[in-house]
């Protein structure tokens, strides 16, 4: 699944880097909490590589 917005693309960067080891989980907040606990390494990765050029800073509800 690829990141549908600069903001969704960092949190999953953000929970990737803890489930990595390289940062504690308790640091993280929000969406990038939930991605933590939901998604796996490979789906973090993969989100997490997304382009950022032409995608909106937030996700449209």
């Amino acid at each position: 699944m690829k990141a549908t917005s600069k903001a969704q693309q960092k949190a999953a960067g953000a929970a990737l880097s803890a489930k990595r080891g390289e940062t504690r989980p308790s640091e993280l907040v929000g969406a990038a909490k939930e991605m933590y606990d939901a998604m796996n390494e490979a789906a973090l990765e993969e989100m997490a590589a997304t382009q950022r050029k032409g995608k909106p800073a937030k996700k449209e509800e």
